[in-house]
């Protein structure tokens, strides 16, 4: 019994799409670094000590907010008590002056998707 080329060309082009397809978590980083580059990279760097209008974001998930050398912070950020993680900075991302009253932060990710692409991003930056 003979397979049809037909048959052949359809079995070999999902096998090329699975193989060639990133995962999701790919994807989802990839679309992070865009969504960085697009809102955030004006004002903050991911590399280590490079400090721009807000402190690079190098690592920031764990680290206790305005704990960054020789970033300039607002007084509200310098007292604050809050440790970076997913939910902190979800929240924060989603209205910053409502997180943070007296913030100087003033962008906001409205989209719960898009924040957690970006939350998603900064956590890889280790």
């Amino acid at each position: 019994m003979h397979a049809s080329p037909r048959g052949f060309l359809g079995i070999a082009s999902a096998l090329s799409l699975l193989v060639a397809w990133p995962s999701h978590g790919y994807a989802q980083s990839l679309d992070g670094g865009r969504l960085f580059r697009q809102r955030c990279a004006s004002c903050h760097a991911i590399e280590p000590g490079r400090n721009i209008v807000g402190p690079h974001l190098f690592a920031v998930v764990g680290r206790k907010a305005g704990s960054v050398e020789g970033a300039r912070y607002s007084d509200a950020m310098r007292r604050a008590e809050t440790v970076w993680d997913a939910q902190a900075l979800d929240r924060f991302l989603a209205n910053p002056r409502q997180f943070l009253p007296g913030t100087t932060m003033s962008m906001a990710v409205p989209n719960a998707g898009e924040r957690k692409a970006l939350i998603d991003y900064l956590d890889a930056l280790r």
